[in-house]
């Protein structure tokens, strides 16, 4: 039987009276509610062959909003108590002013949960992770000599949101996540390289812990730093470039999944304002986010606005077709909210967030597409990046990436970076593969200050003339 790891918030703020008070904040606004929050989590690390950390956090608070219009009054506290809401909704209730404003409809709610309602962090005992963490250490040491350093970490959390509207409709989600991640630095004469490999979701510990899971992790972290050790200076210039599947889409979520949320289009910030219906990319992308995939690290039964969680399309064949919406956005611009209302936590107002982001694949056999690159690069792994939303501008690191000429993969290359915009890189997709997946499990994205979990995804991609940033060799 699933079992909630918290209590609910009627024995801190009684129901009827909280309710009253929300009402008497947002008398005369368009929307509003009260979101409280529990969260619970643990971490540990095990580095230069000892446990180097153990964290344990837990808090708890609420956010009171009122919107109208483009206004949105807000105030939080961490004191879950009636007075303390009272003087919430004295700030938030600035924003309404004389009022005026009709009270939104609220969102339909389901009965779908996309994860189990489990605490993962009592789903392992303490000793047992730690004793896994050692395993983890002794077997990425005992797999190649040269590994001279390995970081290995297990964590777990789970957050509890209840959101309360004026009209009196009552949502609550219980979200587990957990991640194992795992790195390795090897040595080959006097040259040290580096590897990591890690993933996880909304889902226990069990199978994350165990060593069929986190010894597939530990042997592509050393594939990684043993492929970094042969490689050759990366190239620079405007050439041919196929990214990988998976944790590639970080570039489509960075380059383009931002200037897809429904506030910068409606402020015309984004480099896709005013293109609704318009070809932004070459004909065969469509590009969707999807919050209702079971288990997934950016997946969320409903958002923080209690939306129901959405799958929504964005660019449909080429053509841009839809923006990621939270309620007040979707107000103003005269559309439906799709479920992308999400905040880090109650200190925070909601804005439009991605929630799993993805490309979908061709028919194009992924050989195939690296064997058509004449002078460029095949990336298949990325580190940071920057983009700016405004113009689409975007530079990404690649931590894995191989030349390519006349078809032939050859040595691997470090230093590599892209350069381009989100809008035309889209157009200079040639090629799609057969093999669309999904990032592991390990996405942060950040906005305006606020990080949430969110999953990538996509096919092999072969685009034209983007620049790769390097040093030649």
């Amino acid at each position: 039987m699933t079992k909630d790891p918290f209590r609910p918030f009627e024995t801190t703020l009684p129901h009827d009276e909280a309710l009253r008070v929300l009402q008497e904040a947002t008398a005369g606004a368009e929307d509003g509610d009260l979101f409280v929050e529990r969260r619970k989590s643990e971490a540990l690390m095990f580095d230069d062959g000892r446990l180097r950390s153990a964290s344990y956090d837990a808090s708890e608070g609420f956010g009171l909003r009122a919107v109208q219009g483009d206004v949105a009054g807000y105030a939080h506290s961490t004191e879950l108590s009636i007075p303390a809401m009272k003087r919430a909704a004295e700030t938030a209730r600035l924003a309404v002013g004389d009022g005026g404003g009709t009270l939104a409809v609220a969102p339909r709610p389901t009965n779908v949960r996309l994860y189990t309602g489990d605490d993962p962090i009592e789903s392992a005992s303490f000793p047992v992770k730690i004793e896994t963490l050692r395993e983890m250490d002794a077997f990425a040491r005992d797999m190649d000599p040269r590994v001279v350093q390995v970081s290995a970490t297990i964590a777990a959390s789970v957050q509890e949101v209840e959101i309360l509207r004026p009209d009196g409709m009552h949502v609550r989600d219980v979200r587990p996540m957990t991640r194992v991640n795992i790195s390795v630095i090897v040595e080959q004469n006097g040259r040290r390289e580096s590897g990591s490999a890690g993933g996880g979701g909304r889902v226990g510990l069990d199978g994350l812990i165990a060593p069929e899971d986190w010894q597939g992790k530990a042997r592509e972290a050393l594939r990684i730093a043993l492929v970094n050790l042969e490689a050759v200076p990366a190239p620079a210039g405007v050439m041919e470039v196929a990214l990988g599947p998976g944790w590639p889409g970080i570039l489509l979520h960075e380059a383009i999944g931002h200037g897809l949320e429904g506030d910068f289009n409606r402020k015309g910030t984004s480099a896709f304002a005013g293109l609704m219906g318009q070809r932004v990319a070459a004909k065969g992308v469509t590009v969707l986010d999807d919050g209702t995939l079971p288990d997934r690290r950016g997946s969320i039964s409903v958002d923080d606005e209690g939306t129901p969680s959405n799958k929504t399309t964005l660019i449909e064949d080429g053509i841009l077709v839809g923006f990621m919406q939270d309620r007040q956005n979707a107000r103003l611009m005269g559309v439906e909210p799709t479920g992308n209302g999400r905040r880090q936590s109650y200190a925070y107002k909601p804005m439009p967030r991605m929630t799993n982001t993805y490309m979908l694949g061709g028919d194009a056999n992924p050989a195939d597409l690296v064997a058509e690159i004449k002078d460029g690069i095949w990336a298949v792994g990325f580190g940071g990046g920057q983009v700016d939303i405004t113009n689409g501008k975007f530079v990404f690191s690649c931590t894995e990436a191989y030349r390519v000429e006349n078809g032939k993969i050859g040595a691997p290359v470090k230093g590599a970076t892209l350069i381009g915009d989100g809008a035309s890189a889209l157009k200079r997709v040639r090629g799609l593969g057969n093999d669309m997946a999904l990032d592991p499990g390990m996405g942060t994205c950040g906005k305006e200050g606020q990080s949430v979990p969110v999953g990538v995804g996509q096919p092999t991609v072969l685009m034209d003339g983007l620049t790769v940033g390097g040093s030649a060799a």
